[in-house]
């Protein structure tokens, strides 16, 4: 016989609350991240998980608290050196790095996880089911020109003193976005996760963005 802490309600009460930003390099995920954790959503506490940042630090050597070893710090040195993504055999330290990250901000049960640069292939996302449970898509969708105009004048004011906005950089990273992240928007929606849809313009703020979100709820939000 089933138990009380068996029943699926009770999983996924267990899961944090999320949402997801998905969008090429340069649309202005990590400013509409930091806004959000800034301004709250929907009337709820938000904290931005970047997790390309949080990669960024362990690779430099911060990893120890996230319980990562010295090898798997080498490693996602050599990944973001080579920018390769994180992929599924190597899983357990994106989650390590999350559930750090979650412990330190006290993230509890009514706080809304914001979710920026995990999943990146629907891999992670059937992973990632067993710490969060996504309750809506925010899909910035922003097209190659405008994109290139966006890094070129550091639209969202978060791409000072990088070293990976040279122009092969860049479309690289909009390949690879087209071949393995973009496919997430189906997959989510097929699932029955809500999807919004922003359009990203050269000149898109981030406040603008926060606005579009606020205003749209998605009904099981």
């Amino acid at each position: 016989m089933s138990t009380a802490g068996d029943k699926p309600s009770d999983r996924n009460a267990a899961r944090h609350a999320a949402i997801l930003l998905i969008g090429p390099t340069g649309s202005g995920k990590t400013p509409l991240g930091n806004l959000l954790e800034a301004r709250g959503l929907w009337g709820r506490r938000c904290v931005h998980f970047d997790f390309g940042a949080s990669l960024r630090a362990c690779a430099a050597g911060a990893g120890h608290g996230a319980g990562l070893t010295r090898g798997e710090c080498t490693l996602l040195a050599q990944m973001l050196e080579s920018e390769a993504l994180l992929e599924d055999e190597h899983f357990r330290i994106a989650e390590n790095v999350l559930r750090s990250f979650l412990a330190d901000r006290d993230a509890g049960p009514q706080t809304l996880v914001v979710l920026n640069g995990l999943p990146r292939h629907v891999g992670q996302a059937t992973d990632m089911k067993r710490v969060v449970r996504v309750e809506a898509l925010v899909h910035l969708s922003c097209p190659p020109k405008v994109i290139r105009e966006r890094v070129r004048t550091n639209a969202g004011g978060d791409r000072t003193d990088r070293s990976d906005d040279d122009a092969r950089a860049v479309a690289h990273k909009m390949a690879v976005f087209q071949e393995r992240t973009a496919p997430l928007v189906a997959y989510y929606r097929d699932g029955g996760t809500p999807v919004i849809t922003i359009g990203v313009a050269a000149d898109t703020t981030a406040d603008a963005m926060w606005q579009r979100l606020n205003e749209s709820p998605p009904n099981r939000a």
